[in-house]
């Protein structure tokens, strides 16, 4: 499966260019299962062997995140769960990885919108809680597109630093994500830490 899906990737890139990374980006924001860590290192080797540009990598990218991601916050917005849940099986949605990304949504707000495109799975459903919570869509645009071309770019990056060798990103894959996870506990309790602690100084 993991073999047939990054043909696949590697497929429509080369047929579609900056489309195809738009579509697969735009896939990977909704409840489709298609990895970023498996599209955007590719697109960092075409831009190592000179087939792209690296800004134009990171627009069209961020683009097809803010359109996936959009889609999924309308059908969050409208139609609520019942409606993920009826057809989210026919898109894999597990739906214990739905009320995971709930509780990440509610206990961490708005900013968890930023934050969750750092966060496996979670990034592929963080969406939907935001418009099921009426989230205002100036605020997820400007979450999702910063936190998006971040990520984006980091991939990206990785994927040039590798150049041929871009399909062993799989293999650190988990790796990074365990490490960007734990660096985003660390700053979260940071903050709460340091809100507490100028409580204390004011009383």
């Amino acid at each position: 499966m993991a073999d047939f899906l990054l043909q696949y990737i590697t497929h429509l890139v080369a047929t579609m260019g900056y489309g195809g990374i738009t579509v697969l980006m735009a896939m990977e924001s909704m409840i489709l299962p298609v990895p970023s860590e498996a599209v955007m290192p590719l697109a960092g080797f075409l831009w190592f062997s000179h087939q792209m540009s690296f800004w134009a990598i990171v627009l069209f990218s961020t683009l097809g995140t803010i359109i996936g991601a959009g889609i999924s916050y309308v059908m969050g917005f409208y139609g609520g769960r019942p409606l993920v849940q009826k057809y989210g099986k026919y898109f894999l949605l597990n739906n214990h990885h739905l009320e995971v990304t709930e509780k990440f949504f509610a206990k961490h707000g708005e900013k968890a919108i930023f934050f969750s495109r750092f966060i496996p799975v979670v990034r592929h459903l963080i969406s939907i809680p935001a418009g099921v919570g009426k989230m205002k869509i100036w605020k997820f645009c400007v979450y999702t597109l910063v936190g998006g071309a971040i990520w984006n770019s980091i991939l990206t990056i990785t994927g040039y630093l590798l150049g041929s060798r871009w399909t062993e990103i799989r293999k650190f894959g988990e790796v990074i994500d365990i490490i960007l996870i734990i660096l985003i506990i660390a700053a979260i309790i940071y903050l709460i830490y340091r809100k507490k602690h100028k409580k204390i100084i004011n009383v």
